[in-house]
């Protein structure tokens, strides 16, 4: 699914930015923003983010973004974050040095790292800030495993499955209608 195209209603608050970061590849088309620094630097455009990225710092991206992905699936589940993602997460805001600010709203962790390493400790931040504000849960990735958009699940019960029930819960229903009938 194309951001372009995407039916999708954007996560509230910083969690839009976790939620882009995710959607940054598009498993349909092959099309990866991260790929290399030209495509990255698109993306970071449309982000407000002015910040160059080597080869190295885009498999950094790369590898936190899939971690994320598969916490996203396992979201749906309501199960813990998984192990890859813990380690990623943490991984991540130790080369971003993220730092924990206090002020009278709260606890705020803030990256102290420059680059591409401070827009991935924000990613982490906002992370961090969803897990305990309870809105985690609610980001999911598509369960139709050839699309995994991330979206914001606004479900009342919380159980949405699909990025889009009109394009990948159509192409669910359809699938499982032909599995059942015979149909080829």
């Amino acid at each position: 699914m194309s951001a372009s195209s995407s039916p999708v209603v954007p996560a509230p608050g910083d969690l839009e930015l976790v939620r882009a970061f995710v959607n940054s590849v598009d498993l349909e088309t092959g099309v990866d923003r991260l790929a290399d620094p030209t495509s990255w630097r698109e993306w970071a455009d449309q982000h407000d983010i002015d910040v160059p990225a080597s080869e190295a710092d885009l498999g950094s991206a790369r590898r936190l973004r899939e971690s994320l992905r598969a916490a996203l699936l396992a979201n749906h589940d309501r199960a813990p974050l998984p192990d890859q993602t813990v380690t990623a997460l943490d991984e991540t805001a130790r080369r971003s040095r993220l730092t924990a600010r206090f002020t009278a709203d709260g606890v705020h962790l803030e990256p102290g790292g420059q680059g591409v390493d401070a827009v991935l400790g924000r990613v982490v931040a906002v992370v961090a800030a969803a897990i305990q504000d309870g809105t985690w849960s609610r980001l999911k990735a598509c369960a139709n495993d050839t699309c995994q958009w991330a979206f914001y699940d606004t479900s009342r019960s919380r159980t949405g499955q699909w990025c889009s029930m009109r394009i990948c819960g159509n192409r669910a229903k359809q699938s499982r209608w032909r599995q059942q009938n015979g149909a080829h």
